[in-house]
């Protein structure tokens, strides 16, 4: 009797040391790293959480609001997030050690999940204001972003390559979209830019509340910033009263990571969200341009191995 008690204590200890690993990885820590509430980064970072809490078994999602890109990038890299969305060009500043963008130094543990959306530098300005072209906005009160987001880096490009430093406008506030349209609307700011994906709320709501300029970055002012700014379009009839097609740059969004989590956490990662497109597509219409087949295209940090492997089964990268 003794013997056998001893064997099945023995089997027991066995069969939990075995289920040890398992256990210990089921509850999966995700930080998913945003920008403001009124932004695109933010309703999208809480469909990536639905998504793997539904799809990602073990998986613990949460969402933090952020100041975006910059902060985004330091935050994974000081390891405090696992997924964060970010610009493309605060990327290059953060593999650089751009101290100007807000880096210390070069972030060396930031890997790309994929490729998403393009973000579009959005001017826009009361009707009122008489501001029309980048020129009107000299000695006019325009809102560049929150401090070092990825909105205020795309401000300063754009309005350098058009010959505007932010010494010529009347006065600069470092707003978030929410509280930029709301001054906008108490006639306190002439104009607000923000870099985000089409349609945002933010701009919708100011459309929707006072006569708007949707106002052009021409091409040759592009050309000038350079990669990885381009051309783009903001379609006619994006905003109310909005009745012309404007011409403007885009610049691509990534989802990224950090270097030291595990293939397979990242692979299942990737797995859930872009297998789960529809509930992206769902939570806002800048999504619906995010596709397996461009997800592991052009990346501007290294690819995270466990994206490039969901992206290789899917022959996409």
């Amino acid at each position: 009797m003794r013997t056998r008690f001893t064997r099945l204590t023995a089997a027991m200890v066995a069969t939990g040391l075995a289920l040890a690993p398992i256990a210990a990885k089921a509850d999966e820590f995700i930080n998913v790293l945003t920008g403001g509430t009124s932004g695109v980064y933010y309703p999208l970072g809480v469909a990536v959480s639905k998504i793997l809490t539904d799809k990602m078994p073990g998986a613990r999602p949460s969402v933090q609001a952020t100041k975006a890109s910059v902060e985004n990038l330091n935050l994974v890299q000081s390891g405090k997030g696992e997924i964060a969305f970010v610009l493309g060009d605060a990327v290059q500043g953060a593999l650089a050690g751009d101290t100007e963008m807000g880096f210390k130094g070069k972030l060396d543990k930031i890997r790309t999940i994929a490729a998403i959306y393009p973000n579009y530098v959005q001017i826009v300005a009361s009707a009122e204001s008489g501001i029309k072209t980048l020129a009107d906005l000299k000695g006019k009160r325009l809102s560049v972003g929150a401090p070092k987001s990825g909105t205020e880096l795309n401000a300063r490009a754009i309005l350098n390559a058009a010959g505007i430093q932010y010494s010529d406008l009347g006065k600069v506030e470092y707003l978030d979209f929410a509280q930029s349209v709301e001054l906008i609307k108490n006639r306190q700011l002439d104009a607000t830019l923000q870099s985000a994906g089409l349609g945002v709320a933010s701009i919708r709501d100011l459309a929707t509340s006072v006569p708007v300029n949707v106002v052009e970055v021409p091409a040759a002012v592009i050309q000038k910033v350079g990669a990885p700014f381009v051309s783009a379009t903001i379609p006619a009839k994006t905003y109310q009263g909005q009745d012309a097609d404007v011409a403007t740059a885009a610049i691509v969004n990534f989802l990224v990571t950090r270097s030291d989590l595990s293939e397979e956490t990242v692979y299942a990662m990737t797995k859930a969200i872009f297998d789960n497109l529809d509930s992206m597509y769902a939570a806002h219409a800048a999504a619906k341009v995010i596709k397996v087949e461009t997800g592991a295209k052009n990346p501007i940090a290294p690819m995270h191995p466990g994206a490039l492997k969901y992206f290789k089964e899917k022959g996409a990268s």
